[in-house]
């Protein structure tokens, strides 16, 4: 497989950079990326892949667009209030990059739906910027059986997390490794307790970014770390997360 003239010239950026190169690039194009949430996390990552070069984008979301939405989530205009968030997140991916490949799926996932989605659609790999803890284990639970790498995303106020799991690996932890078992853990929705808009365009980015190393491997290999960023200090940690030997995914 080659590239056009037109995708050499769109991706030269990406080309003359020895990690990813014309292979790299390619590879892109082959992937297929599933996305869980197409708000403030997703936002920014949809963009992000989609002018990356990944060949196939699905995003799944039951949600419409809503005015309160837009203080945070730039892939929608006020005009498209009322409209499925899938809807136009694919108007945007059009207008971005028409050689995408773009489906939207309006659902919302639970555990039995999360399992046959994956299964159905098999991506290379899952990006979760969903909203509550119910959804993450779902997903992270289908992506760990069926070995698709994981790369979740989370915004709260003033402080983001991200990490990447491919928990059947000997030495790397998986979701319920880092979070435990309870599904029904209290939460509080960022209408309740707020969210710093620009901080879910930085997480949403950096989840995009963690995609694409998960697709066209550079660098070092991000799996079975944590990142932690609080915008009030602006201060970016990383952690090791361990294997735990009591889980009861990966232990075995």
């Amino acid at each position: 497989m080659t590239l056009s003239d037109a995708e050499l010239e769109r991706y030269a950026r990406h080309i003359v950079l020895p990690d990813i190169g014309g292979g790299g690039q390619i590879r892109l194009r082959q992937s297929h990326a599933l996305l869980i949430g197409a708000g403030g996390i997703g936002s920014p990552a949809i963009q992000y892949l989609a002018a990356a070069g990944v060949g196939r984008i699905t995003v799944v979301d039951d949600d419409i667009v809503s005015l309160s939405n837009l203080q945070r989530q730039t892939l929608y205009a006020t005009e498209e209030t009322g409209q499925a968030k899938v809807d136009a997140a694919a108007a945007a991916v059009a207008r971005l990059n028409p050689g995408v490949d773009f489906s939207g799926i309006r659902e919302r996932i639970d555990a039995a739906g999360a399992a046959r989605l994956l299964a159905e659609t098999r991506p290379d790999v899952v990006l979760d910027g969903s909203d509550n803890f119910a959804t993450r284990l779902a997903v992270a639970d289908a992506a760990y059986a069926l070995r698709i790498p994981l790369v979740s995303a989370a915004v709260a106020e003033f402080e983001g997390q991200l990490g990447t799991f491919r928990g059947w690996e000997g030495d790397k932890p998986c979701y319920r490794c880092f979070v435990g078992n309870d599904p029904e853990r209290a939460e509080v929705s960022c209408s309740e307790q707020g969210v710093l808009g620009a901080l879910t365009g930085v997480m949403g980015s950096l989840a995009a970014l963690e995609a694409i190393r998960m697709l066209a491997p550079f660098g070092e290999d991000s799996a079975g770390k944590l990142l932690l960023v609080d915008a009030l200090a602006l201060r970016f940690r990383t952690l090791r997360l361990p294997k735990d030997p009591g889980c009861p995914n990966c232990a075995a």
